[in-house]
């Protein structure tokens, strides 16, 4: 593991890939848009090394020898809420969706552009973390019958119990609360939560629905919360 020491205030990155010249073209694009950058290229050890940089955004390869990108990334929802582009040779979809469901914000497979890598990351970081440094509106928490989406504490429970949800599955789920009654299509979902900027795979949307459905108790039969309209989008149900 290298690092490259941290302007104060400076955004983190870290880099998870056991190709090494890869990783270093990475972190090359990373550092000239103003990142630190820590390297890493064991999956066994990428756990830690985040714990300690704390970064806002990582870059994990999905192939990883011995601990693979998806346990890597399993693991590291456990404690952070940084965005997580995982990178994959393997373009099948079960490795995009297996991936995602762990908590990935988004995907690139290999070969790739950096300078696309680029985009997808800054286009992440557009939607800022929580902290800000000027307060906004207080905005009313949502209510969807027995789940409750409180936008400014970014927590959301149902039942009473509070339910763990990555920033985008929140994003996802705030959007469609936020707007009753109204179908969002995958296309208008990515530009609320991703922005209009975003270039990629809209199926991506269906992944992390696919996510938050799961994590809510919901199933394809029995949509209390997100509800698919066939051949248009999402809209928020009732909870019933």
């Amino acid at each position: 593991m290298t690092s490259t020491p941290a302007p104060v205030a400076a955004r983190r990155a870290v880099v998870v890939d056991d190709e090494v010249a890869l990783a270093t073209l990475v972190g090359g694009y990373l550092e000239r848009d103003g990142f630190a950058v820590t390297f890493c290229h064991d999956g066994a050890q990428a756990v830690e090394v985040v714990r300690q940089v704390d970064p806002d955004v990582v870059v994990l390869d999905l192939g990883l020898p011995g601990v693979d990108g998806i346990e890597v990334c399993r693991q590291l929802r456990t404690f952070t809420d940084c965005y997580v582009v995982m990178l994959t040779a393997r373009a099948e979809e079960v490795d995009t969706l297996i991936g995602l469901s762990v908590g990935a914000d988004d995907y690139v497979t290999k070969p790739f552009s950096p300078r696309e890598l680029m985009a997808r990351v800054n286009v992440l970081l557009r939607r800022p973390r929580q902290s800000t440094s000027t307060p906004a509106p207080a905005s009313p928490a949502l209510q969807i019958g027995p789940l409750r989406v409180d936008v400014d504490a970014r927590e959301t429970h149902l039942d009473g119990r509070r339910i763990e949800l990555t920033r985008t599955e929140f994003d996802i789920l705030t959007a469609l609360a936020s707007r009753p009654g109204i179908v969002l299509s995958r296309r208008a979902l990515i530009d609320v939560v991703w922005g209009p900027g975003w270039v990629g795979d809209d199926h991506l949307v269906d992944v992390h629905v696919l996510h938050v459905r799961q994590k809510l108790g919901d199933t394809a039969k029995e949509q209390r919360f997100v509800r698919t309209v066939r051949g248009v989008g999402y809209r928020i149900g009732t909870g019933e």
